[in-house]
Order: structure tokens, then sequence, then C-alpha cells
């Protein structure tokens, strides 16, 4: 198992640029194509994901198409263009379905139906060298780039924010000895043996696409998320209009920024507010997801006031949402940890906030938590040891501060969009190369 410290070394400045100098020696990476049901306008943060690295790569020279839906997740707009051009960036949008969108069995008919499209717009759009980046967004959509590629011959990558059958199965929406579960196994098998590369977020992640196809190994890259350091800048509370706005900025703040998805453990965190409910201490939870109503629920029937809920924001309020705050929460459910990662960690890091990561033992946030020393991990219903940290960053103001300090320089070290890029175009030239 390759450990993130390692990863992280692995693709370190010297070599990027070593790489970088022997590139004249490949075919350089000039065309590519992404296919993704989210982009924005969506909120969704794949979507998100997806326009930044989209923007950084044509600062690097790649001329890009991307195939995507209408904003399904969108604040005002429910429509965008079928065509926009973008400099050297192309985007074309298929009509989409919502169908139950709040629902899985929703999601999953939304997300088939795109998968065909996307399957005709292959067949209609890509040529033979094309190299093409399908997302996980939706969970079949590499089943389009497959069939394309048997009859086109074109070169794929698949981009992996999740691993699918498998969170299903942790969820209990179906057992690992149904035969859709087999199958979707079997199917995934043999994609991944005919791509030329696969891109996961983690080593963990990796770990579990390796032990379910041994043969692949080598293909396997671990490319972590970003955060903007330009764009999301450490500002004090006093100064900043949302915590005013919101009566945080002479608050003890603790911000849960995101979606609040099955895969997140939210549990342990109501458990610790309930502890501390007699404490000068504010909760915040900005975002959405399937857990939210619920957790609201729980919180009045708890009859907890140290709670704020507030819907996603825009992008343009997140440098002063994700700065409102003291301390910032990620989450992963027990069992999931090679399953997904949380995307939100890396603009809390940029905020230049202490973090507190919610996780299993062997999760690889305890790895990028240590090496750091940005914030602290905790145990799965460990709301004791929560509570503690909160109470110590809360009468420690020169450790939180430390800490706070340690996020950005850890970011800017490691992820952000620059170098994030960069083990992109390594990635995709190697695959075609």
């Amino acid at each position: 198992m390759q450990n993130n410290h390692e990863f992280i070394k692995s693709y370190s400045p010297r070599e990027i640029g070593s790489w970088e100098t022997d590139r004249s020696m490949y075919h350089k990476l000039t065309e590519l194509s992404i296919i993704t049901e989210f982009f924005p306008p969506d909120y969704a943060a794949t979507g998100q994901l997806i326009e930044e690295l989209v923007k950084q790569l044509e600062k690097q020279g790649v001329k890009i198409r991307v195939f995507t839906g209408q904003p399904g997740y969108a604040f005002t707009n429910d429509q965008a263009p079928a065509l926009e051009q973008l400099g050297n960036i192309n985007i074309q949008r298929s009509r989409s379905t919502q169908v139950w969108s709040g629902r899985i069995r929703g999601k999953a008919i939304n997300g088939i139906l795109f998968t065909l499209r996307s399957f005709l717009h292959i067949i209609k759009n890509v040529k033979g060298n094309d190299v093409v980046l399908l997302t996980s967004a939706p969970p079949f959509l590499s089943i389009a780039g497959y069939l394309g590629h048997l009859l086109l011959g074109f070169p794929y990558v698949c981009l992996m924010y999740d691993i699918y059958p498998d969170i299903a199965i942790a969820l209990g929406v179906v057992n690992k000895n149904h035969w859709l579960a087999k199958f979707w196994w079997t199917i995934n098998r043999k994609i991944w043996q005919k791509s030329k590369g696969i891109i996961v977020l983690s080593p963990t992640m990796k770990e579990r696409v390796v032990e379910i196809c041994p043969q692949i190994a080598d293909k396997v890259s671990v490319i972590q998320s970003w955060g903007d350091p330009d764009f999301i800048l450490p500002i004090a509370k006093k100064d900043n209009w949302f915590a005013k706005e919101h009566n945080l900025d002479s608050k003890f703040t603790v911000l849960y920024s995101g979606n609040m998805g099955r895969c997140h453990d939210m549990d342990t965190i109501l458990a610790t507010a309930q502890q501390l409910k007699n404490e000068p201490i504010q909760f915040v939870f900005i975002g959405g997801g399937p857990k939210r109503e619920s957790f609201m629920e729980n919180v009045n029937r708890l009859g907890l006031k140290n709670f704020l809920f507030l819907p996603y924001q825009d992008k343009n309020v997140l440098p002063y949402s994700l700065t409102a705050c003291d301390l910032s929460l990620v989450s992963i459910e027990a069992g999931l940890e090679s399953l997904i990662t949380p995307s939100k960690l890396y603009p809390a890091l940029a905020a230049g906030r202490p973090i507190g990561a919610i996780c299993p033992k062997n999760s690889y946030l305890r790895q990028l938590v240590a090496d750091g020393g940005f914030g602290v991990s905790i145990d799965n219903g460990d709301s004791n040891s929560l509570s503690m940290f909160i109470l110590k960053l809360k009468s420690d103001r020169q450790l939180a501060e430390k800490m706070g300090n340690a996020s950005r320089q850890y970011l800017q070290s490691h992820f952000t969009l620059e170098i994030i890029a960069k083990q992109y175009i390594k990635a995709l030239e190697q695959a075609i190369n």
C-alpha cells in the first residue's frame, strides 16, 4: 500500500520539473475531451472542480471539449447555453432529466439517461486519436466510454470520485452477493483493463481499486483535490461581512460546509454539539444533502440552540463563509474511507483555519493531518475527543492560530491547482504514451 506521504513525495516540485523537461520525448497533451454530468452553473462539487481544472489545463495550452448536462443543482439558472466557447474550452450541454433528483433511484435514472446521451455524443464527436477523461459522475458513465472505445479505438482515462458499487453496498442499498453488484464489478474490471489510466483521489481508494482488479495496479494514479489560496484568503472574523451578518464575529464558531451526504458522519458532530450545548459555541452548517433534513430534525428534537443552518452559497461568497469560523470539520462514515474523499477539506485548508477530521483509523486523512499539523483526527463516534479539542482551541488562541497557519502552508506546498494540474497532465500524457 502506498501511503499519503509517499504519494506527496512522488509528485514533488523537483520531480515534476524533471518530467516537464523530458516532455519533448513524448506526445504532449494538446487536446482533451471531458465528459461529466455536472458543470457550472451547477454548484455540485464535482462540477466546480472540473471547471477549475479545465481552466488551468487551458493555461497549459490544452484544447478542451466538455460534454455535460444542463444544471441540476443551480441557484438561479436551470438552463445554460447548449453550446459555449470560452477561449480554447468548448462546452456542449445535453438536455438533462431530473426525476426524483433528491432520491437514490431518481439520481440513478438521471445518471443512466445522461450516460446514454454521452454515448451518442461520443459516437458522433470523438475521433480515434482523442483522449477522453471520463468522470464517475454519474457512476455508470465509464460504460459509455468503454463501448465507444470498442467502436472507435480512442484512449480513455477514468477519473473516479467515488467507487461503485462498493458505496451502494456499504450504504445498504444493494447486497454484495446481489447479481447487480457482481455484474457491476465485472463491468468495472473490463472498463479499467481497457482504459489507458485511472485517477483516484486518495491512496486508500487506489488500494481498493487494485484489490478489485490487481492487473491494473500500474495504471492507477493518486491525484488529490485542491484549494485556491489566491481566491480563498484568511480573513479575520472581525473584518468578515459574512461573519458579522450572521452574528459569528464574537462567537467561537465550528463550521461544516458542503454536502451532508450518506457517506458523511453527522452523528458524531450532533453528539458533540449536544455535549457543548451549554458552552458559548456556535455550530454552523452550510449546504444540503440527503442527511440535512433528518439532521435538522434531530437538532430540534434535542432542543439544541447552538446551531445555524444556511443553504449552499454562491462561489463568490466562499472566501467569506469559509473564514467565518474558528474550526472547520470534515467527516467520513466508518467503512467508507477507501470509497470517497471529502473535497471540502482543501478549500478549508486555504481558509487558514484548524481542521477536525472525523474518520476511521485507516483513513488517508489521518496521514494528512499528522504531516501538516493543522488539526486533529477523531474516531467515528468519539464526541468526547472532539468536544475537548473544540474547548482547547477556544481557550488557546495561540494554538488555533498556529494550526490555522499550518493549514494554509500545507495547502500551498501540496494542493494548489497549479501543482495538481501538472499531475493531471503527467498522468494523461503517460496514458497516451
